[in-house]
């Protein structure tokens, strides 16, 4: 089979060790940049060029695509789905992953377990939706990040007010999330494939993402960090 890695970084630890596998299977694989595609198109002739040059034929893709270039990534998925060729994570798949409130409605959709959360725009839902996922502490979490960037602790009421408002104000959009204490900064990911779990590993937090400081008159306000 002669497989495409899609990945900016080939030296990238994840990327070395998808291809060293791919490999022992006999597979022939080469890493493409993603960002040096050109993405072509004409009535029923979709096209990929790579550097300049018409893609060659390949039976499957793996895509590796950054946060940063989401929006190109995906865009290049989609090209190749058009083409026939089979890629093990979907241009679809990609965007629900990097939605936290269209993943959480996925997942309450099918059954899964997920902590009970709420999503707001206007400022009087605020305080009702606090007290819907249970009161303060709660998690605050903006719809795009990654690693834990962006998930932010409110230990009260009147500071998650805060740190909502501060957010809406700088047009993030916000999920509020019931703290899940015996957790204890720990949350496990798995890795499902069809009905079976096939690996799972465990993840700790870093380490507080948000600290608190002085800012005049008393008054409050987040830095993130």
């Amino acid at each position: 089979m002669k497989l495409a890695i899609l990945s900016c970084n080939p030296r990238c630890y994840s990327t070395r060790r998808l291809r060293e596998a791919a490999e022992a299977r006999g597979h022939t694989v080469r890493v493409l940049n993603t960002v040096k595609f050109a993405i072509d198109l004409e009535e029923g002739e979709p096209e990929l060029y790579y550097r300049q040059k018409l893609l060659s034929a390949y039976d499957a893709v793996l895509p590796r695509i950054g946060a940063s270039i989401t929006y190109f990534g995906m865009a290049v998925v989609r090209q190749f789905e058009q083409m026939d060729v089979f890629c093990v994570n979907t241009a679809a798949g990609i965007a629900t992953s990097r939605d936290k409130l269209r993943s959480l409605q996925v997942l309450s959709r099918h059954h899964v377990g997920i902590p009970k959360t709420t999503f707001v725009r206007d400022k009087k839902d605020v305080l009702p939706a606090i007290e819907r996922v249970g009161g303060a502490p709660v998690i605050i979490k903006l719809l795009e990040g990654t690693q834990g960037i962006g998930v932010l602790l409110a230990e009260s009421q009147r500071t998650a007010e805060g740190i909502i408002e501060l957010l809406q104000s700088q047009k993030q959009n916000v999920l509020i999330q019931k703290f899940v204490a015996e957790s204890k900064g720990k949350d496990i990911r798995a890795l499902v494939i069809g009905n079976r779990v096939v690996a799972a590993m465990r993840r700790p937090a870093p380490g507080q993402h948000l600290l608190w400081e002085r800012a005049g008159r008393g008054a409050k306000r987040p830095r993130l960090h």
